[in-house]
């Protein structure tokens, strides 16, 4: 009796112990984030390697229907309205889905319970074309990439083995931005310096902007890089003496607080206005 018991025990410790036993997972999935525009995009997906087969046109045959990645679907998160190579797509999660091609690659955004699996037209929400490129190195594993950014536009790379297919992720933003610039700055603690920032940044009122950068000197009157925004505002405003005039106050204060950082833009600048 007392063997059995042992046995038994044996047993339960074995199969506790083969339920924890792991293994590294050949297609390992990674999440990323970016920051973008108000809000930010985030892509979750597999990482297949290639492990020697020739994919495109091969393993992942042109014409098919694609997961993009493995195991589970691919998703993409937007958190604002956006567009897509200039297609439009609302705020909210998708499953991408892509149709591979030798020389264009049809990207779908399904609904995100949607997989090649149990693909519908219906699911797909919008549909984009893609120019796929040649690199001149070998990528081992699937990968995906946040390339070059703007306040507004966000690139967005998808690369495995000798291949890169690129789609750009586009936004607006000025009319929420300047709506909540008006709201804010008719309260009690306005942001001045971020919206003589945005304002010049965007080719917008130069003299509210100086106004703007003023109110922020007299709050920050120390501050060497509320200081330099506001020589900005006046040489773009064609004021040069005053701009030189700020710029150098700018300049001592950069000194004084040992920021070479902005000793160097603000010698940059000096030197554009003489």
């Amino acid at each position: 009796m007392k063997l059995i018991k042992v046995l038994a025990l044996a047993l339960i410790t074995y199969g506790a112990s083969a339920q924890s036993f792991k293994v590294p997972t050949k297609s390992p999935l990674q999440t990323i984030k970016q920051e973008f525009a108000l809000s930010s995009v985030e892509i979750e997906y597999s990482r297949p390697s290639a492990r020697g087969r020739k994919i495109f046109g091969d393993l992942e045959a042109y014409g098919k229907l694609w997961r993009t990645g493995a195991n589970a679907q691919t998703l993409i998160t937007f958190g604002e309205d956006v567009k897509v190579n200039g297609t439009p797509l609302k705020a909210g999660k998708y499953t991408i889905l892509s149709v591979i091609g030798k020389d264009e690659w049809k990207i779908r955004f399904c609904t995100p319970e949607t997989s090649v699996f149990n693909f519908k037209e219906s699911n797909v929400i919008a549909t984009v074309s893609a120019k796929p490129v040649n690199v001149d190195f070998h990528w081992e594993t699937f990968t995906i990439l946040f390339g070059a950014q703007t306040d507004t536009s966000l690139e967005v790379n998808m690369i495995w083995e000798n291949t890169m297919v690129p789609f750009t992720i586009t936004t607006e933003i000025d009319e929420k931005v300047m709506a909540n610039i008006n709201k804010v700055m008719s309260s009690d603690t306005r942001p001045y310096l971020a919206a003589a920032s945005y304002y010049l940044d965007n080719g917008k009122d130069l003299k509210k902007a100086l106004e703007w950068a003023n109110k922020a000197v007299e709050q920050q009157p120390d501050a060497f890089w509320v200081t330099h925004t506001k020589a900005k505002i006046q040489a773009k405003l064609g004021d040069k003496k005053g701009a030189m005039e700020t710029a150098k106050l700018s300049l001592s204060q950069a000194k004084a607080a040992s920021n070479q950082d902005y000793v160097a833009l603000n010698e940059k600048l000096m030197a554009t206005l003489k």
